[in-house]
């Protein structure tokens, strides 16, 4: 019903934006609108469909919409960054892998992020919650998670890459297949120290205040 409400304030806003410009709105249920003049619509994914205005992210079930460059963004294709919303499945993890470029990540919902700390030779957990951004160097090994049960929505900024490009996401099998013998064993760590992680209590509480909130805060 939320859902529906906000879908239909969307499409009251739609007749008013000029030509070219987009609104999304980001549900604390991971589901995503999109409005322009020609009115408002889901964004490519609900109920487990998708359209071309989702790409794979890394893995299959994981998604991305693409805001600045695209999936062939390249050095010798430059855009000089990539921008996109990443939609994450419930209780999921991507494959470990390492960025040619550095990779900048805010979650809105209840994520956690496994990362590769080479100085000290252990893989660091950190949790992430609704408005936490990260910041990767490139080459560093890591792995992100929804810890929630709903699709999380991640906004994602990677500097030099697109999906397709080879260096975009290097998993420890391409390591091992390029030969890069330090790499690979960092990210087979990442590999095995891999987890998903829990939602407490009290974010179980602040995630139900935030559907509240999104209800009153939805344009009427």
């Amino acid at each position: 019903m939320a859902m529906r409400s906000g879908l239909s304030a969307l499409e009251q806003l739609a007749a008013r934006l000029p030509g070219g410009v987009e609104l999304y709105r980001l549900g604390p249920d991971g589901r995503v609108l999109t409005a322009d003049r020609g009115g408002a619509r889901h964004l490519g994914h609900q109920h487990g469909s998708t359209t071309g205005e989702l790409l794979r992210f890394i893995d299959s079930g994981q998604y991305a919409h693409y805001f600045i460059g695209d999936a062939k963004t390249s050095p010798e294709r430059p855009s000089n960054a990539t921008y996109k919303l990443g939609i994450v499945a419930p209780r999921s993890a991507f494959t470990p892998h390492a960025h040619g470029g550095e990779h900048l990540v805010l979650s809105l919902g209840l994520a956690s992020c496994g990362l590769y700390d080479a100085e000290r030779r252990r893989v660091v957990h950190v949790p992430l919650t609704p408005g936490l951004m990260i910041r990767i160097p490139e080459l560093m090994p890591h792995s992100f998670a929804n810890r929630g049960t709903g699709p999380l929505n991640i906004l994602a900024a990677n500097t030099g890459y697109g999906i397709d490009h080879e260096d975009y996401a290097i998993t420890a099998a391409e390591a091992e297949r390029r030969e890069d013998h330090q790499l690979a064993t960092a990210l087979r760590e990442v590999e095995r120290r891999q987890r998903i992680g829990q939602v407490g209590a009290r974010e179980r509480l602040a995630a139900g205040l935030r559907r509240f909130a999104a209800v009153l805060e939805s344009p009427r």
